[in-house]
């Protein structure tokens, strides 16, 4: 809005530079047609002005006519002081470390609760990059051709049997351990992938278990893999890697090391209710606000000792959601205990 409001103000000069003439007489026809003829400045300075004194309504419509240059400003002022300092905090610390990622093409080890909206930075920066996303999702007993490679054992049987009578075992086997059997994973998709390049989100890394943080640690230093049949091969276009974890446990100091890392909080109040706005616009007003303030009192004292986890963003967008769905128009309990199950995550 501040934009917008400097931009007209200062292109009501710029007219000569940029070669437009001015239209004087459009806005006078336009005025005079709503008025019946008459031009609505001559008259009411024939009414209402009087040369030898100034009355309270001279100086009532002299404020207001200057208002729209101070008013904007002070509307600016306002929403800048207005939780500014715990706004600017987080927000200058993760766009910081995000820069930084960008800039020194780093991985970024994103930690937190589950539901702040982790997972949901790569697929903004893939959106607003152009970049493809690559999604390599973890759990317990991952092995590294899951994640990385393995080869297509069919078809290379296929053409050692069909290359077994006109052609040397040694020869066979240089055919068969060629890219074209090779099937791509997640990690060699992302190395390989063409400009401008792919962001690779290692989603929940700490449900996998610690020989596969080891496996991770040629890629994240490097970015670069090493296959036995084919040697080392390397980023050909400089994926963004974004790590996550909802820390169900530690991770190998090692691992951090090759990463920037960011601890990343439930938003505020009114941050999430933008949120809930943007991602459920049928939503009324005033349900995203108590959608919003009711879950903000769910992770404060002494409710989230309640809870073994407390509702994340993405609870709070479906549970605005199903509202909507089910034409709620306020909160009360019924409503509130019919959905828990949206919310809560436990049964207690």
């Amino acid at each position: 809005f501040v934009a917008m409001w400097f931009a007209y103000d200062y292109s009501r000069g710029m007219a000569d530079q940029l070669g437009f003439p001015v239209n004087h007489w459009l806005p006078r026809d336009v005025d005079r047609f709503l008025f019946f003829g008459n031009d609505p400045n001559v008259w009411m300075q024939r009414h209402f002005y009087e040369a030898s004194s100034v009355r309270w309504y001279d100086v009532a419509g002299s404020m207001i006519y200057f208002t729209h240059f101070c008013v904007p400003m002070g509307l600016a002022v306002v929403l800048w002081i207005r939780n500014r300092d715990r706004w600017v905090q987080y927000m200058r610390r993760l766009a910081t470390v995000l820069f930084l990622a960008l800039k020194l093409g780093r991985p970024l080890f994103l930690e937190g609760e589950a539901g702040v909206g982790k997972t949901e930075i790569a697929k903004v920066l893939s959106s607003a990059l152009g970049r493809k996303l690559i999604r390599l999702q973890c759990y317990d007993g991952m092995e590294q051709r899951e994640a990385l490679y393995e080869w297509n054992h069919t078809a290379q049987l296929l053409h050692m049997r069909a290359a077994h009578d006109s052609k040397t075992p040694e020869q066979i086997e240089l055919e068969v351990y060629q890219e074209r059997y090779l099937i791509r994973r997640p990690l060699l998709q992302a190395l390989q992938c063409p400009a401008p390049g792919a962001v690779l989100l290692i989603d929940e890394v700490d449900l996998a278990d610690e020989p596969f943080e080891a496996f991770l640690l040629e890629y994240l230093g490097e970015y670069q893999v090493s296959i036995p049949e084919l040697g080392t091969l390397g980023a050909e276009h400089l994926p963004i890697t974004i790590l996550t974890s909802n820390r169900t446990r530690d991770l190998h100091d090692a691992v951090k090391r090759r990463c920037l890392s960011h601890w990343m909080e439930y938003p505020e109040r009114d941050r999430e209710l933008t949120i809930v706005r943007r991602q459920v616009p049928q939503a009324s007003e005033a349900l995203a606000r108590q959608v919003a303030d009711f879950v903000g009192r769910l992770r404060t004292q002494p409710f989230a000792n309640a809870f073994q986890r407390g509702p994340g963003i993405a609870e709070s967008v479906e549970w605005a959601r199903a509202l909507v769905a089910l034409d709620t128009l306020q909160l009360d309990p019924e409503v509130v205990a019919d959905t828990a199950g949206i919310l809560f995550k436990q049964r207690e």
